[in-house]
């Protein structure tokens, strides 16, 4: 028997015009391994939310089929009654957790499925191990950055020891080296992990098994030589071998600094420091790339830049105006129409708001509300919120987030022309391929006792380096 069935699912969200998913039946085996494809806003969460039986108890809406996990059909049983059997990390870690302390937040989900006293802490130290985040283990959840939290929801799910894993962009928040483990330790499980990615690569090289999701359809379901043909053939941006020509030209030479930090030093609490003597200049016509391990300060660093922070040490030159995108855009969305929230940097004029969507692809969202987008589109419109007001520095913090390749390499290219236009780019990210000038690096001390602290190094790019491969 298949551990999970789906058969003719359509759904679609109270309120919503469009199903977000249609027609779609699939099986899920034990112990398989699925890397779950498509682009932003395609159903790929909403599938996962399925799974878990999120859709329909918790988000309402119209449901039409049948979903059953381990021979439990998902319109009578609720979600907590699956918990045992299906576990689940969602795309936006911050709204995931609710204790303050890391390893009360691992034990949370164990103490509500009644697993003995003794046993839990066990297996929260294994899981925390599993999760590449032991060292976290006494932390506060307030003070973690966005990929810590990543891996602490991930522990949270296998302190569980589901049968059915579902993650849903789990790696969007982490380092290179940190999203290698995890999804090495996800591999070692022995659960069906369905995985929603759009690192397609590390998607890839974890599955058997694709499925491409598309407007809500389901477009394929093979193996992955199967789905590499079909990738390459339908879907270039996907396959892993297509070649984008979205290379930044030479950075500009001689060219005003929009932005410079010299011995900047910052630490949210006294003798944990986060920051220590970083020089870093973003000069106008330039793409600078910020890059380092989760919890090196990449984020105190861009808010310095951007003003937000004040440093304990080092002075902050800016010139003209700066604006920020946060790591989560969403949190932030105030008004009920797309358009309204683009158009409020501008003094509400729509024309130039309008254009801004236009820009990263959002044109026909003008009049949705802005929570009835998917989570890569929110980043979308918070990107498009901010730059719509042409700041003479626009930092940017983890903007690929939940994005497809297709829409990133289009905001690569359109960040380059933005800055060509004589202002300074700054962007916090994880993705290697993002396109830029420079790249500066963050040196987090990994040592599991401290706080990390960081210097910078930046370094030229080569021009392998500033294409976006995809």
């Amino acid at each position: 028997m298949a551990l999970a069935r789906v058969e003719g699912l359509t759904y679609a969200y109270p309120g919503s015009e469009a199903p977000a998913l249609v027609g779609v039946s699939l099986e899920l085996r034990e112990r398989e391994a699925v890397a779950l494809l498509g682009p932003s806003g395609s159903g790929k969460s909403t599938l996962l939310r399925a799974l878990a039986g999120l859709v329909p108890h918790f988000h309402g809406g119209q449901f039409a089929g049948r979903v059953e996990i381990a021979g439990r059909d998902t319109r009578k049983s609720r979600p907590a009654e699956l918990a045992g059997t299906v576990a689940t990390v969602f795309q936006d870690p911050e709204d995931q957790v609710v204790m303050t302390v890391v390893e009360n937040e691992v034990a949370f989900g164990l103490e509500n499925l009644g697993t003995p006293p003794g046993e839990i802490w066990r297996r929260v130290e294994d899981a925390l191990a599993a999760a590449d985040a032991l060292h976290l283990a006494r932390r506060r959840t307030a003070e973690l950055s966005g990929g810590e939290l990543q891996r602490v929801c991930l522990a949270s799910a296998l302190a569980l020891r589901p049968r059915l894993l579902l993650l849903d962009e789990p790696t969007s928040q982490l380092d290179p080296e940190a999203a290698e483990i995890l999804l090495r330790q996800v591999a070692g499980l022995g659960a069906a992990v369905v995985l929603s990615e759009q690192r397609v690569g590390r998607a890839l090289a974890l599955a058997s098994r694709v499925l491409f999701v598309e407007a809500g359809r389901l477009l394929f379901d093979g193996g992955r030589e199967g789905a590499l043909e079909w990738l390459a053939e339908n879907r270039p941006f996907y396959s892993g071998v297509y070649a984008s020509d979205n290379s930044v030209a030479d950075e500009p030479a001689g060219a005003a600094p929009a932005c410079r930090l010299v011995g900047v030093s910052f630490a949210y609490r006294p003798g944990a420091p986060v920051l220590e003597r970083v020089d870093l200049e973003v000069r106008r016509g330039e793409v600078v790339v910020l890059e380092g391990p989760n919890g090196s300060g990449k984020t105190t660093l861009a808010k310095i830049a951007s003003g937000l922070l004040e440093p304990a040490a080092g002075r902050v030159e800016r010139v003209g105006r700066a604006g920020y995108l946060s790591q989560d855009p969403g949190r932030y969305l105030v008004c009920d129409r797309v358009i309204d929230e683009a158009a409020l940097a501008v003094g509400g004029d729509r024309g130039l708001a309008q254009r801004a969507l236009a820009q990263v692809g959002l044109g026909w969202a003008a009049d949705r509300h802005p929570r009835d987008l998917s989570s890569g589109e929110r980043e979308r419109l918070g990107l498009a919120a901010v730059a719509v007001a042409e700041p003479d520095l626009l930092v940017l913090d983890e903007p690929t987030r939940g994005i497809d390749p297709e829409r990133k390499a289009e905001i690569g290219t359109w960040l380059a022309a933005y800055a060509a236009g004589g202002r300074g780019v700054l962007v916090a990210t994880h993705d290697r391929g993002f396109p830029a000038h420079r790249r500066v690096s963050l040196a987090g001390d990994s040592s599991p006792a401290q706080s990390p602290t960081s210097t910078a190094e930046s370094h030229a790019l080569d021009s392998s380096d500033a294409v976006l491969a995809c």
